[in-house]
This record gives structure tokens, C-alpha cells and sequence, in this order.
């Protein structure tokens, strides 16, 4: 039976030297950012701007809570268009982190809570660019809607 080591185990404890671990990999301090929208007659395809996420953010979950917002309505959580360090474009994602799911009947619904769904990405924004900001957003989907859209994302910076 073989051991084997995490890429952060490895650079802490097996290599020579050994590497500086960034604060959202090991021993970061938790942040909860938090939007609330108060829909009425929300458009389907209308998207919410629910809150900006910091350079460097490790993204650990979301958590979407609503109420019954009406007979079709979907939300979908996803970011808005941002340019990355690279320079290079990234177009909005509208559901980045969950796809469009019913939003009939009041509940909470996880995001962000797999890989392919953005659990654990790493904010990369171009820095140099004024107005570049990573949002995260929730759209409105099927039909119109009204009541109260909550989302939770938890992340790490340092």
C-alpha cells in the first residue's frame, strides 16, 4: 500500500525547501459575503448583482434561500464577465455555480458545492484594470417573480 501526499502536504512537509502556503490553502480565516433582494415582478432573465467578491478569494460554498416566488420561476447563482490576470476576457457566467433549478416553493439550495460548480476557484482578476470586479449574480429564470432572493457565499483571502 502506497502513501501519498496533498499538493499542499507536499509543499509544507516533503519538500526541500520547503514552499510558503498561501492563507487560503491552509489556516485562512473564513469571510461570508451576503446579498438580499427584495424581487417584485422580477423579469425572467433580469440578473441581481449580489455581491463582489475580493482578488484572491478561495471560494468554499454558496447558499441560496427564497421564497415561493411563483408558478415557473428558476434562479440560477453565476458571476458577471471580468477580465483575469492574464488579460484575458472571461464572459458572464450566469450559472457558474448553480444551474437554473425551480424556485416555486421556499427553501435553501447549495452552490458552489462541486468542482464543476466552482467549489474551491480562486478569484483572478486583472488588477490593473479600474473597474474590474468579480460579481456574483443570481438570474431570474422561467417567468416572473416576487419575494425575497438571499444569497451566502463563504471564502477565504487570508
Amino acid at each position: 500500500m502506497a502513501t501519498v501526499y496533498s499538493t499542499a502536504y507536499n509543499s509544507i512537509y516533503q519538500a526541500v525547501p520547503s514552499s510558503v502556503v498561501r492563507a487560503n490553502e491552509l489556516g485562512g480565516r473564513i469571510r461570508v459575503a451576503l446579498g438580499t433582494y427584495e424581487a417584485s415582478s422580477l423579469a425572467s432573465g433580469d440578473v441581481i448583482n449580489m455581491f463582489r467578491l475580493p482578488q484572491g478569494a478561495r471560494i468554499l460554498e454558496a447558499t441560496l434561500s427564497h421564497d415561493a416566488l411563483g408558478s415557473s420561476t428558476t434562479l440560477a447563482i453565476g458571476h458577471g464577465a471580468y477580465t483575469n490576470s492574464a488579460g484575458t476576457a472571461v464572459s458572464a457566467d450566469g450559472t457558474h455555480f448553480k444551474a437554473a433549478a425551480a424556485s416555486t416553493s421556499a427553501q435553501s439550495v447549495a452552490g458552489a458545492n462541486t468542482l464543476a460548480l466552482g467549489k474551491f476557484e480562486i478569484v483572478d482578476l486583472d488588477q490593473d484594470l479600474k473597474d474590474n470586479a468579480y460579481d456574483v449574480t443570481v438570474t431570474m429564470g422561467g417567468a416572473a417573480g416576487t419575494g425575497t432572493i438571499s444569497l451566502m457565499m463563504m471564502y477565504v483571502v487570508d
